[in-house]
C-alpha cells in the first residue's frame, strides 16, 4: 500500500494554496509534465509521441542535464513545449539548507536561460519535498511553484504498466496536471503508458496543453 496517493487530496492542496496543483477549467484539457530530463533517446521519443497527437507538455528539467544536452532542450522549445526548473542536482529540499538549495535552483535557471527566452519561471521541487522557507524564498524570486494533481508512479519498478495507466485514468479530470518522467528509471512504464494516455484522451476530445 502506497502512502502517497495517485490523486492529490484536496486537503493537501488547501494547505499550500499558493502552489499550482491543477488548472481551474471546465474544458477538456490535460497538462502532461515530464520530470528529470532531458535524457537522450527517452526525451526525444517523448517528443515524437506528443507530436503525433498535436500535444503540448511541460518539461521540468534538471540543470546538469540541460547543460549536457542543450540540443534536446532546443528540440523541446522548437516543438512548442514549456520547460521548468527541477534544481541543478535533483536536490531534496528537506536535506539542504535554504541558502544552498536556492543556489542550486538558480544555477539550474542560468542553464535554462541560456537556451530559453521565456520570462516566466516555473519550478517543481524534486520528490515534491522542500521546506516552507525555501518555497517562500523561491516565490520572492519570481518562481511559480508547480506541483501536481495526478502521480503516475511511472518511476516505481514495483508498479506494473497497467497500474501506472490506471493511476492516470482513475485520477485525471479536466485541468489535471499529470506527472511522468523522461528518465531511465521510468522508461519501461513511460513507453508503455504515454501512447495509451495520448490515444485514450484524444479519442475523448481532450487537448494536451503546456503550462505557459
Amino acid at each position: 500500500m502506497k502512502l502517497i496517493p495517485a490523486k492529490t487530496p484536496g486537503f493537501v492542496k488547501s494547505l499550500f494554496p499558493n502552489f499550482i496543483w491543477n488548472i481551474d477549467t471546465k474544458k477538456n484539457e490535460l497538462y502532461l509534465t515530464f520530470d528529470d530530463g532531458p535524457t537522450p533517446e527517452i526525451t526525444l521519443w517523448v517528443l515524437e509521441q506528443l507530436k503525433a497527437y498535436g500535444a503540448k507538455a511541460t518539461f521540468f528539467c534538471i540543470g546538469s542535464n540541460v547543460e549536457k544536452h542543450p540540443e534536446i532542450i532546443k528540440a523541446i522549445l522548437t516543438d512548442g513545449h514549456s520547460m521548468g526548473n527541477h534544481t541543478y542536482n535533483h536536490l531534496k529540499g528537506w536535506k539542504h539548507k535554504t541558502k544552498d538549495y536556492l543556489t542550486d535552483v538558480e544555477l539550474a535557471q542560468k542553464a535554462i536561460d541560456k537556451i530559453s527566452s521565456s520570462d516566466r519561471k516555473l519550478f517543481r521541487p524534486p520528490y515534491g519535498k522542500f521546506k516552507t522557507k525555501q518555497a517562500k524564498e523561491l516565490q520572492k524570486l519570481g518562481y511559480n511553484i508547480v506541483m501536481w494533481d495526478v502521480l503516475s508512479f511511472d518511476w516505481d519498478a514495483s508498479v506494473s504498466e497497467e497500474e501506472c495507466f490506471n493511476n492516470i485514468l482513475n485520477s485525471a479530470k479536466e485541468g489535471s496536471i499529470i506527472v511522468l518522467h523522461d528518465s531511465v528509471k521510468a522508461e519501461r512504464n513511460l513507453k508503455a503508458v504515454l501512447p495509451k494516455v495520448l490515444e485514450f484522451y484524444s479519442e475523448k476530445g481532450y487537448k494536451f496543453k503546456s503550462l505557459s
